[in-house]
């Protein structure tokens, strides 16, 4: 007679269901923080300046399949600590910019802040990869304060400008359907379209600058710059006086 199947210690399996919740929620909670500093950011350009450079912002977590697969695939150990280290795309944020150097401009930006350490730095876009992929790969960490710890989470942030993001998203959509199996002549014909799209950026990047050094006329409604200068300082003598 056969023995009974063992019965697995559900008390062993509750507890790295939490633990993996907890690894979870708090690479989330990276992307929230990163999320809010490039909305700051964005947002102060709307309102105070005369242009953003970031055009848009998305963000994603891989899930738990992704992780795995991704781990056996570079033989990475299937422990927390490991995978926290190792996996570094688990947090992604990308930022969509209109120009280059708009995105080497937000990477400056937002590295610079007193709380994010620059990890790793990957230009995509200086040296693409050899499909003509362009984009700027930060690797940063970011402290996550929770209610009795500190934990700093590794989030990946990819910059680039529209024409490099329709170029990936086509790319991606093609490898998938094709199973990584790319025929030659699509292979080829996207590689052309990189530099195709590498052209459209440097040209409207010129356009840009070109239109950005025409002195701006004031609108019809808008005061002229020297009348908000003498209401400024007619305020402040009236602070200084009262």
């Amino acid at each position: 007679m056969n023995d009974p199947a063992p019965v697995p210690d559900l008390t062993d399996f509750s507890r790295v269901r939490a633990e993996l919740g907890r690894f979870m929620l708090n690479r989330q909670f990276a992307i929230n923080e990163v999320m809010t500093k490039l909305t700051i950011l964005r947002t102060e350009f709307e309102h105070l300046h005369d242009y953003s450079p970031i055009d848009h912002v998305g963000s994603r977590l891989k899930t738990p399949e992704g992780i795995i697969a991704k781990a056996r695939q570079r033989g990475v150990p299937l422990d927390l600590a490991t995978l926290g280290k190792e996996i570094r795309d688990i947090a992604g944020i990308r930022v969509v910019c209109s120009f280059i150097s708009d995105a080497y401009w937000v990477a400056e930006m937002l590295t610079k802040q007193s709380d994010i350490t620059l990890v790793e730095v990957k230009d995509y876009i200086a040296e693409p990869k050899d499909n003509g992929y362009k984009s700027l790969h930060l690797i940063i960490k970011v402290p996550v304060f929770l209610s009795e710890s500190v934990e700093d989470v590794i989030v990946e942030v990819q910059l680039r400008t529209v024409a490099m993001d329709f170029w990936a998203s086509l790319e991606h959509k093609i490898y998938y359907k094709y199973d990584q199996e790319v025929p030659a002549r699509l292979q080829q014909e996207l590689t052309d379209a990189a530099r195709d799209a590498n052209r459209l950026d440097e040209t409207m990047e010129r356009l840009h600058n070109e239109v950005r050094a025409i002195p701006r006329r004031p609108a019809p409604h808008e005061a002229p710059a020297s009348v908000v200068r003498d209401l400024l300082a007619a305020n402040q003598r009236y602070r200084d006086t009262a």
